[in-house]
C-alpha cells in the first residue's frame, strides 16, 4: 500500500550561525525538516542521498517519528553540506558555503510503496529531478517549492513543473523574481494561473498568502520572541501544510487555510531552536494549544460598522 505522502529532498548537515550561536553539521536539509513537520500529522517518506559521514543516529531519529527512509539512499562520498550566517535581519540568511557532495550525482531511487501516493512534495532541487520523480511516482496531488538559483539557471523546466503540479509553495522573494513584478498579489495571480495551480507564497515572519482564481486568504505569521535559528522554517511550514491536508486527504480551498494555520504553528516551533531542537519533542497538545493561540490571534467581531 502506497504511503499517504511522499517528499523529494536534501538531507543534509548544516553549519548555522545566528546572534544566539553556532552549530557545526548539525541536521538538516528541506526533506529533514518536511518528513519532521509532516510526522506530527501523517506518515511519510523521504527520497534523498546521504554520504558516508552521515550519523547513523539522525536516521534513527526521523525513523523513530514515523519518516520512512527507505528512500533515503546512502552513496560513496560526503553529504550535502551548507553553511550559513543570520545577523540581525533573521528573515535573511547570507550563505557562506554549498558543497553539493553527493547531491551531485544523486538520481533518485523511489521505492515501490511511494510510488502511486496521495500527496507527493517537491522541495527546491533541480527541477529535472523533479520532473522525473514526477512522471515516477504519479501522485494524486503533487506541489513544489523551488529557489532562486533554479529560476534563473533552469527556469523552462521549473516551468514545466509548475503546470504539472497542482499546487506551488514558493516564498515572497522567488515569486517576485519568477514573475518579474514587486507586487506579491500579481505574482501569486500569475502563479495560479500556471496550470490552474493552488499557490502559497512564504512571507517569513510575516505570515503567508493563498491564491486560487477568485480565492485569497493571508495569515499572518506566530508572533515568536525567542527566534533562535530560522533554518528550514519554510520546509517545516511545507511539511505542516501538507502533512494535515494528507492526513484528512483533502485539497479544497477551506481545508487549505487550515492547513496552513498549521504549518505556520510548526514552523514557529522550528525557529526556536538550532536545527530540529525546537521540533523534536513538541507533541500533538503543543502544536493543539498553539494552533487555539492562532485562531485568538486572528478572530476579530464579524458585526458590521
Amino acid at each position: 500500500m502506497a504511503l499517504p505522502l511522499v517528499s523529494l529532498g536534501t538531507v543534509a548537515l548544516d553549519t548555522v550561525e545566528t546572534p544566539f550561536g553556532r552549530v557545526e553539521n548539525a541536521l538538516g536539509g528541506s526533506g529533514t525538516y518536511f518528513s519532521l513537520a509532516a510526522s506530527f500529522f501523517t506518515k511519510s517518506g523521504i527520497v534523498s542521498v546521504i554520504g558516508e559521514d552521515f550519523p547513523e543516529e539522525h536516521l534513527k531519529f526521523l525513523q523513530g517519528k514515523g519518516v520512512d527512509t527507505s528512500g533515503v539512499e546512502r552513496a560513496e562520498g560526503k553529504t550535502f553540506h551548507w553553511e550559513g550566517r543570520y545577523e540581525h535581519d533573521m528573515n535573511a540568511a547570507e550563505t557562506l558555503k554549498t558543497d553539493l557532495n553527493v547531491l551531485a550525482a544523486f538520481k533518485p531511487k523511489v521505492p515501490k510503496d511511494y510510488q502511486g501516493c496521495k500527496y507527493l512534495f517537491l522541495a527546491n532541487i533541480d527541477p529535472t529531478l523533479q520532473l522525473e520523480v514526477l512522471d515516477e511516482v504519479k501522485a494524486e496531488v503533487s506541489l513544489c517549492d523551488t529557489m532562486n538559483y533554479w529560476i534563473e539557471s533552469k527556469k523552462d523546466e521549473l516551468t514545466q513543473v509548475f503546470e504539472r503540479v497542482e499546487g506551488i509553495i514558493i516564498n515572497d522573494g522567488e515569486a517576485r523574481e519568477y514573475c518579474g513584478t514587486p507586487n506579491l498579489i500579481k505574482a501569486g495571480r500569475m502563479l495560479s494561473d500556471i496550470g490552474d495551480s493552488k499557490v502559497i507564497i512564504k512571507k517569513g515572519e510575516h505570515g503567508a498568502l493563498f491564491f486560487h482564481q477568485d480565492d485569497f486568504f493571508a495569515a499572518p505569521g506566530y508572533p515568536i520572541p525567542n527566534v533562535v535559528d530560522p533554518t528550514g522554517a519554510g520546509d517545516s511550514f511545507a511539511g505542516g501544510t501538507i502533512g494535515h491536508l494528507a492526513k484528512h486527504g483533502s485539497f479544497k480551498t477551506e481545508d487549505i487555510k487550515k492547513s496552513i494555520v498549521c504549518g505556520s504553528v510548526i514552523a514557529s516551533y522550528v525557529c526556536e531552536g538550532f536545527s530540529t531542537n525546537g521540533v523534536k519533542d513538541k507533541t500533538q497538545e503543543d502544536i493543539q494549544k498553539r494552533y487555539d493561540d492562532f485562531r485568538q490571534l486572528v478572530a476579530f467581531d464579524h458585526t458590521p460598522p
